[in-house]
């Protein structure tokens, strides 16, 4: 069977905006039909399913979405604005930036940066449009923010890499600073020029939240009850008491008691029921995806491609800076298309005895393959937090490509330095 006329029809389909779910389960299913010419290879996907419902993230997954969908429907993002108005508001691509720092210590506590854009980009998007950021600058940077926390502590994925490629997780951690540091610089500054160019100069083109900005102190004051979320975070995960699943259930209790008995701004039996719908369709349309997309995953593993794909770049060249550049390009791809642990299984063994073949160092090594695996999660046309934020913003899937261009553009850039400027991770 040659699949290329329907992989064709699947990929028309995704770009007329068809329900992402299924074009992601149509490729999956297409490509391990054809491998076999058999349907109980198609097993492989209820088989990658079954290892998504062993992952410890799935727990957290709706317990955040639920939270997430909660305080949207509160005054919490007005509060937290306020907060930010107070602490960078004069400074034009404050809150813009603010979002970045967010996401990123988020997704650096989850190691999941599609839950990070379930839990805070719903939070956040409303803030940014409420200060007439452009859509598609608010999309694109909340998509692509959500997956920078990757590389810093106590990232998930890093004490992965650090145990499959046998290197030392601390020196890893480390190395990984400095090009994180540059990746949330880069996106900053770009937030901070649009901001500049769209207020004409440094003129502010919208009011304060209100007629007069508040004090840090009013604001902190304001969002007292919000600020816990916070401390039950951080001191969950870094205190090591709990589990991030743990964690997520604690903070959906804790939103639970205060919004609908303390503040009273959700009525438990009027507005409540509603709300666990929307979360718990919400949810569950992106454990679809992500159950598709593994089983995509899996065809993968059975048809060898990794393999394939490296045996050819090693093939094609003894220079380490065009093996270099053929690597960026296949981890490009594998991060589209695959979660971060399953490429870090399957790829890193593989990749690892070959990069040292050409001297690079393998700390080096593991800041490039992370960095690529960040950018590859929001990189069209198959990039998993593109889908996610399509479902979460609900926006057309288009739109997210569009919206994505610039940020990529500027990652893309700084995985450039990364790559050939060795001492950017090697400087600590």
């Amino acid at each position: 069977m040659n699949p290329a006329p329907l992989i064709f029809f699947i990929l028309l389909m995704a770009l007329l905006e068809a329900p992402i779910f299924l074009v992601i389960a149509g490729l999956s299913l297409t490509c391990l039909f054809a491998q076999s010419g058999d349907w109980l290879a198609l097993q492989t996907v209820i088989i990658e399913m079954n290892r998504l419902a062993s992952m410890p993230v799935l727990v957290a997954l709706p317990l955040f979405t639920l939270t997430g969908v909660l305080l949207t429907e509160t005054g919490a993002p007005r509060r937290v604005l306020r907060l930010v108005d107070a602490l960078v508001g004069w400074l034009p691509g404050g809150l813009a930036m603010a979002a970045v720092a967010a996401c990123t210590c988020f997704t650096a506590l989850t190691g999941a940066s599609g839950v990070t854009i379930v839990a805070i980009g719903a939070l956040l998007y409303p803030m940014l449009r409420q200060r007439r950021y452009p859509e598609t600058f608010s999309l694109g940077l909340l998509t692509t923010a959500g997956s920078l926390g990757l590389l810093f502590p106590p990232s998930l994925p890093v004490i992965l890499y650090g145990l499959v490629a046998q290197v030392e997780i601390t020196r890893l951690f480390r190395a990984a600073l400095v090009p994180g540091l540059l990746l949330m610089g880069v996106m900053a500054l770009y937030a901070f020029a649009v901001r500049w160019r769209q207020t004409g100069r440094g003129q502010k083109p919208s009011p304060s939240i209100s007629s007069e900005r508040p004090s840090v102190f009013q604001a902190l004051k304001e969002g007292v009850w919000e600020w816990p979320i916070a401390i039950l975070v951080f001191a969950g995960i870094f205190g090591g008491w709990v589990t991030i699943a743990e964690v997520a259930a604690l903070v959906l209790a804790y939103v639970l008691v205060v919004e609908c008995w303390i503040l009273k701004e959700i009525h438990p039996l009027q507005q409540l029921p509603g709300i666990m719908v929307e979360a718990a369709k919400l949810a569950g349309a992106i454990m679809l995806i992500l159950a598709m997309a593994l089983g995509f995953t899996g065809y993968l593993v059975d048809a060898r491609i990794p393999d394939k794909i490296l045996a050819v770049l090693t093939g094609l060249t003894a220079n380490r800076y065009l093996f270099l550049a053929g690597l960026n390009g296949f981890l490009l791809a594998a991060g589209c298309i695959m979660d971060i642990f399953s490429a870090i299984v399957i790829i890193v063994p593989i990749m690892v005895p070959v990069a040292l073949s050409y001297g690079i160092d393998p700390l080096h090594l593991g800041v490039i393959f992370l960095v690529n695996m960040e950018i590859g999660y929001s990189t069209p046309p198959v990039g998993i937090n593109l889908f996610i934020a399509s479902l979460r913003f609900n926006r057309p899937i288009t739109l997210l490509y569009k919206a994505s261009v610039p940020y990529l553009i500027l990652l893309l850039l700084v995985l450039m330095a990364v790559t050939y400027l060795p001492g950017l991770s090697g400087w600590l």
